[in-house]
């Protein structure tokens, strides 16, 4: 079993919270936007880190990352990318990747609205964590904790980390 702490659109504003809250977590993911290097270092030296560039990245970011991710965590076949879109509303790009060859676990960004909905038709769960940085229409910054047992996941808990714009 592996514990994910999961979070995007930090847009180069890393609540240190979020150390607290993925403690207890093997990997961290970040669906994107994530701002700046210095971001995705602190992250990586916390724990071992996974990453999609997002439209807001700049060359560095992009050259560190891709834009899609596939692989497969604790048996669990994985798709993450920053645009995506969600269920009955992918964007074109996606649909025809997930079409194609559905990941059990597909998670994107870029939305800034926490998402996480089955997609029956494609066999899936959709997850979008909503966003943690203080860039955006948002009103509450949120991340994602869960867990990867025998090719599921489970145990999936939803963290406010406080209002847009109200810092600690």
């Amino acid at each position: 079993m592996l514990r994910i702490g999961l979070l995007s659109d930090t847009h180069s504003y890393l609540d240190e919270t979020i150390f607290d809250f993925f403690t207890e977590c093997d990997e961290i993911w970040h669906a994107g936007d994530i701002g700046n290097p210095e971001i995705a270092d602190r992250l990586e030296a916390f724990r071992p880190f996974k990453a999609v560039f997002g439209n807001i990245d700049d060359k560095d970011i992009r050259l560190r990352y891709p834009e899609d991710l596939r692989f497969t965590c604790e048996g669990l076949d994985v798709f993450m990318t920053h645009i995506g879109g969600y269920p009955g509303k992918y964007n074109q790009r996606v649909r025809e990747i997930l079409r194609a060859d559905p990941p059990k676990l597909f998670i994107c960004g870029h939305s800034h609205i926490l998402k996480v909905m089955p997609d029956p038709g494609l066999g899936l769960l959709h997850i979008n964590p909503g966003a943690c940085g203080q860039e955006g229409f948002h009103k509450m910054r949120t991340i994602i904790r869960f867990s990867i047992d025998q090719g599921k996941p489970k145990d999936l808990q939803v963290i406010e980390l406080g209002k847009r714009g109200a810092l600690i």
